[in-house]
């Protein structure tokens, strides 16, 4: 018989590391949010379903638009 273990993890980040953590998730939700617009108005506009090599390619232009910053 398989024992599965649960862990809880909590941390305090520093003012900086709360800060880097919130532009870090932000990115993160935007880009999340522009692939989902992106693959849904392809199903719902052409009845296309985009798989990973077209979502990349997606991306990869989305890189490449005026106004997308990546910071480091």
């Amino acid at each position: 018989m398989k024992t599965e273990r649960a862990y809880n993890y909590r941390f305090y980040p520093t003012s900086e590391q709360a800060t880097l953590l919130a532009r870090t998730l932000g990115c993160v939700r935007y880009v999340w949010n522009a692939l989902s617009r992106y693959r849904t108005d392809a199903f719902y506009e052409r009845q296309e379903k985009i798989g990973y090599n077209d979502a990349s390619a997606f991306l990869t232009q989305l890189k490449k638009t005026a106004g997308y910053r990546v910071f480091g």
